[in-house]
């Protein structure tokens, strides 16, 4: 009796890991990890500075773009859907690449380099050198349910060398948009490039 038991616990023992072995070998059958999803969203310049293209001068004289500040439901990776005035969900399979505070930064950033083409420096030390700071305030970069749109907005702020502070709200809205990773995404991005050269003419006309 006691032989036949030890067996059976052997090959139960055996067809647990058989079982187990299998499992891991099927997606599916066990998570080790958060989900990928299906489309990751960066923001892309349309105007680039060319390869080869140099600026120089002196670092007092360089425009620094600063992180913009934003609500912590763009402080995330991801996508924000607003359902009504006061609910927000996120947008189903789909993730930024980079937080988008970061990534308005650097489109913003090259932008200016492109339609400027003057000395641009992002963030670090620098703003205390600068001599024009770009900052602000992201308020929205995501998807309107209400409207079906895509909209990104941004409280612009310009301190000028005698200190004196500028700012103005731009916008960009794309309409009739899908709520679907593959329709949002290069509305998001067209929108951030349209904020993007609003921001760099301001720049360019003060």
């Amino acid at each position: 009796m006691g032989n036949a038991m030890s067996g059976w616990r052997k090959s139960g023992a055996w067809r647990g890991a058989v079982i187990a072995a299998a499992c891991l070998a099927l997606p599916g059958c066990i998570s080790l990890g958060a989900k990928v999803p299906e489309q990751l969203i960066k923001l892309t310049p349309d105007v680039s500075a060319p390869a080869g293209a140099t600026a120089s001068g002196q670092l007092s004289d360089a425009i620094v773009v600063l992180d913009p500040e934003a609500d912590r439901s763009l402080d995330v990776m991801r996508v924000p859907v607003q359902i009504n005035e006061s609910s927000v969900a996120y947008l189903k399979d789909a993730s930024w690449i980079e937080k988008p505070t970061r990534q308005f930064r650097n489109l913003l950033a090259e932008t200016l380099r492109a339609e400027t083409g003057k000395l641009v420096v992002e963030g670090g030390d620098f703003e205390v050198t600068g001599k024009t700071l770009i900052g602000g305030r992201l308020l929205n970069m995501g998807y309107d349910a209400p409207s079906s749109s895509v909209v990104v907005r941004f409280d612009a702020m310009r301190r000028e060398p005698g200190g004196e502070i500028v700012t103005r709200r731009f916008e960009s809205v794309v309409n009739n948009v899908e709520p679907k990773a593959d329709w949002v995404g290069p509305a998001l991005n067209q929108a951030a490039n349209d904020v993007a050269r609003q921001v760099a003419q301001w720049v360019k006309e003060g």
